[in-house]
């Protein structure tokens, strides 16, 4: 079954980070990728520009809003995810603990639709 692994973190933390730190986180999410690869589990990941970079698109009345920015304004943003195919729910959590970005965010774990289901 597929999972999202959705990686939510503080943007100005990383920003904070010396270069040595940065390197070193840098280096933990490769160990953690090629341990996904490795295991045969990892279908896609990608890391997201900052919210700053975001545009956002509503439908008003019948009309298009196009708004520059992030839409809502929170601590924690969308920063990257990583799609996985595993047996269950509990492997998902599993890689979930494992991922760096559960140490200093969170990791949001939601299973995918096949498109076939709607």
């Amino acid at each position: 079954m597929e999972y999202m692994l959705l990686l939510f973190s503080d943007p100005t933390g990383f920003a904070a980070l010396t270069p040595a730190q940065t390197s070193e986180a840098l280096a933990a999410y490769g160990a953690y990728g090629e341990a996904l690869r490795k295991a045969g589990v990892l279908r896609h990941s990608s890391r997201l520009r900052p919210a700053s970079t975001a545009t956002t698109v509503r439908l008003q009345s019948g009309k298009t809003e196009v708004l520059n920015g992030p839409f809502a304004d929170t601590r924690e943003q969308l920063g990257g995810y990583y799609l996985i195919d595993v047996s269950d729910l509990d492997a998902a959590l599993s890689w979930a603990a494992r991922c760096p970005g559960a140490s200093h965010g969170a990791v949001e774990v939601r299973p995918l639709w096949p498109a076939t289901d709607y």
